[in-house]
């Protein structure tokens, strides 16, 4: 989900390309399996990567964002502790698939 991005200072440009900009910003605030359902619309976004990106580095709790619920960053987050740009790791990771 993208509505609402919270990037303080960063260029929020991307958001207004979203799979989701014409959605109901409360379809991606839900619980169980409806959580599942509304990531299929994050599947064919353009801007999923920045989105989840967003997310991740803004630490937003609550809604699925990139195509992950909360519990699913929260468990990434865990694990990469060390990461301190998720935009910059998620970028790198994108260029370097595109260039394989």
């Amino acid at each position: 989900m993208m509505i609402g991005a919270t990037g303080a200072g960063d260029d929020q440009s991307w958001a207004a390309r979203g799979a989701c900009a014409g959605m109901d910003p409360d379809e991606f605030f839900v619980q169980g399996t409806e959580q599942n359902q509304i990531k299929t619309a994050c599947g064919s976004c353009p801007v999923r990567t920045q989105c989840l990106a967003d997310a991740l580095d803004n630490r937003i709790d609550f809604g699925v964002w990139g195509g992950m619920t909360e519990r699913e960053r929260r468990r990434l987050l865990r694990r990469h502790p060390e990461v301190s740009s998720w935009t910059a790791l998620l970028q790198r990771a994108t260029r370097e698939a595109v260039s394989s």
